[in-house]
C-alpha cells in the first residue's frame, strides 16, 4: 500500500499514535513518520515491536519515541505525556487507536474502561500539549459507530457498545477541543482482515470474517485501513466529523 500523504508534508509535525507497536497503530504511525512527523509510538506490552519498529523509522531518517503505557491507568497516561512534553514540547496529531475487550483474564468491565474512560482521559490529558490547529482521530468500527441502529455478532456486542460510548463521549468534547483551535474526526471502518480483534471474532465464531466480507463486498486490509486514517490527519474534516471507510449499506444511519 503506498503512502496516502506527501512526502514532507508533515515536517516539523509531532504526533502520537496509541496502541502503535503493530497492526493499524504501526502502519499508521509509518506513514505519518515517512511523511515527516515526529512519532511517539505507544504500546502496553509489546516493547520490543515498539523499539524495532522506532529502529526501523530512524534508520529511514525520521524521528521516533517509543513510549509504553496502560491506557487504563491515569498515572500511566501522565507519565506518557510527561514524556512528550520534555522531548518535543507539546503534540500536533493525536491518534487515539488502541482498543480492545475480547482479551481473555481481563476485568468484567474492561471493554468499557478502555474503550471508553481511557480514551476521554488521553484526550484530556494530551489537551495541554495540543495547540491551535492541532488535530485528534478516533478510529472506530463499524459494528461500533451503528451499533444503536444496526445489530452486530453477540461475540462483539459489548466491545461495540464500549467503543460507541467512548466515541459519543469524545463527541460531547468537540465544542470546547473547538474553542481551542483543535479538529476532532471519528474515523470508522468494518472488519479489517488480519486484525486481532478479527482473528479473536473468527475463533469464537467460525467464519464470521468470511460472511461479513461477503456482505461488505470487500473488507479492507490493515496497511489499507491505516492509509485511510493517515488521510484523515490531513484532509478536511467532515461536517459531522465522521470519515466512513468502504461500503456501509448494510449499516442504518446513526443520528449525530
Amino acid at each position: 500500500m503506498s503512502n496516502p500523504l506527501a512526502a514532507a508534508s508533515l515536517a516539523g509535525k509531532r504526533a502520537l499514535v496509541t496502541g502503535s507497536s503493530r497492526g493499524i497503530g504501526a502502519d499508521t504511525v509509518q506513514y505519518l513518520a515517512e511523511a515527516g512527523a515526529s512519532v511517539v509510538i505507544n504500546y502496553r506490552n509489546k516493547e520490543a515491536r515498539a523499539v524495532k519498529l522506532a529502529d526501523q523509522i530512524r534508520a529511514a531518517g525520521g524521528t521516533a519515541l517509543t513510549v509504553g503505557a496502560d491506557l487504563t491507568d491515569p498515572a500511566s497516561v501522565s507519565a506518557m505525556f510527561d514524556t512528550v512534553a520534555s522531548e518535543w514540547g507539546g503534540l500536533d496529531i493525536l491518534v487515539l487507536n488502541a482498543s480492545g475487550g475480547m482479551e481473555s483474564g481481563m476485568a468484567e468491565d474492561y471493554a468499557m474502561q478502555l474503550n471508553r474512560d481511557a480514551q476521554v482521559n488521553v484526550l484530556q490529558a494530551a489537551l495541554p500539549l495540543l495547540g491551535q490547529g492541532a488535530r485528534v482521530v478516533f478510529v472506530t468500527s463499524h459494528q461500533a459507530h451503528f451499533i444503536r441502529t444496526t445489530p452486530t455478532m453477540p461475540e462483539y456486542e459489548a466491545v461495540a457498545l464500549s467503543k460507541r460510548a467512548g466515541e459519543d463521549a469524545l463527541r460531547e468534547l468537540i465544542p470546547a477541543l473547538t474553542e481551542k483551535g483543535v479538529e476532532f474526526v471519528v474515523v470508522s471502518g468494518d472488519m479489517i482482515e488480519g486484525t486481532i480483534t478479527a482473528t479473536l471474532l473468527n475463533r469464537l465464531n467460525p467464519g464470521a470474517i468470511d460472511a461479513r466480507k461477503e456482505a461488505a463486498g470487500k473488507l479492507y486490509n490493515v496497511s489499507e485501513f491505516a492509509a485511510e486514517v493517515a488521510a484523515a490527519v490531513v484532509d478536511p474534516v467532515p461536517a459531522d466529523h465522521t470519515r466512513l471507510v468502504g461500503d456501509v449499506s448494510s449499516f442504518e444511519p446513526v443520528a449525530e
